[in-house]
């Protein structure tokens, strides 16, 4: 069976990836900025949401000359 979420990662693991706190974590996950969605009350994040999100914030982002 192909695998159609890919890797599923942690809070913790995306506090690490984006160098974070678990506060700032758990806003962008409420606010549906990183997909993600919960079982017994615990985030399952797909690293792809990951990179989505920081792939947004790099093309969103302003550039300074």
């Amino acid at each position: 069976m192909d695998n159609l979420i890919g890797e599923i990662i942690t809070v913790d693991e995306l506090c690490e990836t984006l160098m974070i706190g678990k506060n700032a974590a758990y806003k962008l996950l409420s606010s549906g900025d990183i997909k993600a969605f919960r079982i017994n009350r615990i985030w399952k994040i797909p690293r792809q949401s990951v990179t989505e999100y920081i792939y947004t914030q790099i093309t969103q982002s302003p550039t300074t000359d």
